[in-house]
């Protein structure tokens, strides 16, 4: 095998990759540094030309569509099982806060990161998927198969994978169980980048599934 020479982006990808491996689950400090460092412009131009090829994504680039502020009261009072009443009760319950990016976009490289880090917990709601260890990793896998080309979501799957070989092997099934359901579920759905989410708020979660095909494994 050829192992080709190492650039500064790439000794800066790997330094900050096994500063990850080496650091517990949860510094978001650690995953800022690595998602800098994996974000290059040519696999993110990838990955937008490839969201442009469906309509509601290229039309999100084009209108820089933002999720907007987050009213969880009102939200919170919707009718059970309507997308905007679990998107709240999730975030409720885990004691989160709605993730706001105070970033205005110049670019379309930068509303991707935007668009993505804001609506990053509503992707939870439509998958399915829990916020814990298991969850996380299934919808990182959900974003490979929907985003190509992202070396940032490759490379947090390919840390979680490492930490099980080095600390916790008899985890090891239940990650490749939750990578394999999450890809595809990433394949077989439509594009969730570029929905308008706040035209959904209202809507039985059943039918904003449905109209994305999104089935739950």
């Amino acid at each position: 095998m050829i192992i080709p020479n190492q650039t500064p982006q790439s000794e800066l990808l790997i330094s900050s990759f096994l500063e990850l491996v080496n650091t517990k689950d949860g510094d978001f400090t650690v995953v800022a540094k690595l998602f800098e460092a994996s974000n290059d412009d040519e696999s993110m131009q990838l990955t937008i030309e490839h969201l442009c090829l469906y309509p509601p994504a290229k039309q999100a680039f084009t209108n820089r569509l933002r999720l907007g502020t987050i009213d969880l009261d009102r939200l919170s009072k919707l009718a059970v099982n309507t997308l905007g009443r679990l998107y709240a009760d999730r975030i409720i319950h885990d004691l989160l806060e709605p993730i706001r990016s105070d970033l205005q976009p110049q670019s379309d490289l930068d509303f991707l990161n935007v668009h993505i880090t804001e609506t990053h917990d509503l992707w939870h709601v439509v998958t399915g998927t829990n916020t814990d260890m298991l969850g996380e990793i299934q919808l990182e896998a959900l974003y490979i198969a929907q985003l190509k080309m992202s070396r940032f979501w490759l490379a947090l799957i390919t840390k979680n994978l490492l930490k099980s070989l080095l600390y916790d092997i008899e985890m090891a099934d239940r990650y490749l169980e939750v990578i394999t359901k999450g890809w595809m579920m990433g394949h077989q759905a439509q594009p969730l980048f570029g929905v308008n989410w706040s035209n959904l708020w209202e809507t039985p979660i059943e039918e904003v599934r449905a109209s994305l095909n999104v089935s739950i494994l």
